[in-house]
């Protein structure tokens, strides 16, 4: 039985690393002053930034069509067996149920659509290892087995200038938004069923981020070893320095870089920063 895995743009994973592992990609998009861009495809991440910097009206995101899955499973159905789609959290867009719909109007090919229930490079982790392990020949039932259990080991926490993005994209509740800027605190977030909620609302970035490593370190104590990523938005810089940081403090884990794209920008807003993990 031969097994294909997807995801979609949100996994910000390089289309190097697709190729190299067989990793087939549908994009989300975003909507700027009703310009239609696909992530990944159309627009680059420092673009965006750059095109939504002081505009006065938010951008939208959109979820892929239906038919954009239908005919990837159709195409993929000409050379494989099964696919394993893994996707954003369906708490916080549709992408993965139009996943499972188009796989049940596809004919020749089972699909099994996985719900990371995170996103971005953490939601990556989860494509990357069905990648290897179907290079390593595991069926896709010993694959989907494999992510459900890494499930329980992965985490992902992050920390936003302003709250207002997640609030007016319908991420986060009014009332939460309106708390956080009154106290201009800068809150650590995390997804709980699914959804971005927040995990402690904090003074300062300096000390938001020391309390995400502080939890990290708990782990890194508990695990041999563990695979983290740093991600940001358009921030660059500081993002390199804090991965380094990381990285000499904690040498049984393997840091990587990444950032938040288009999509998930538009619900963070620039400077957002993430740290996401999970066992080796």
């Amino acid at each position: 039985m031969r097994t294909a895995i997807v995801t979609d743009s949100t996994a910000y994973i390089t289309a190097e690393k697709r190729a190299r592992l067989n990793i087939h990609m549908v994009p989300l998009s975003v909507n700027v002053s009703g310009q239609l861009f696909a992530e990944e495809v159309d627009i680059t991440a420092s673009e965006f930034y750059d095109k939504v910097r002081g505009i006065k009206e938010f951008p939208k995101t959109t979820q892929p069509p239906i038919g954009e899955f239908v005919a990837l499973f159709e195409e993929l159905a000409k050379d494989y067996d099964e696919v394993i789609a893994i996707h954003l959290s369906s708490g916080i867009s549709g992408t993965y149920q139009g996943a499972v719909q188009a796989g049940e109007m596809v004919e020749g090919i089972e699909v099994h659509a996985f719900d990371s229930e995170i996103s971005c490079a953490v939601q990556g982790f989860f494509a990357l290892k069905a990648a290897e392990m179907v290079q390593q020949g595991f069926s896709a039932q010993d694959i989907l087995a494999a992510l459900a259990d890494m499930q329980q080991y992965t985490r992902a926490y992050f920390i936003v200038d302003d709250l207002a993005h997640l609030q007016r994209g319908g991420r986060l509740s009014s009332a939460a938004a309106l708390i956080g800027g009154l106290l201009q605190v800068k809150p650590v977030l995390h997804f709980v069923d699914k959804v971005i909620v927040p995990f402690e609302k904090i003074r300062t970035r300096k000390k938001a981020l020391k309390r995400v490593e502080e939890l990290l370190a708990a782990d890194a104590k508990k695990y041999e070893a563990m695979n983290a990523v740093v991600i940001h938005a358009n921030c660059e810089e500081e993002a390199q320095a804090w991965l380094a940081q990381l990285a000499a403090t904690y040498p049984n884990v393997n840091f990587t870089l990444s950032y938040f794209g288009p999509v998930i920008g538009t619900h963070l807003g620039e400077g957002a920063m993430g740290l996401g993990w999970t066992k080796k």
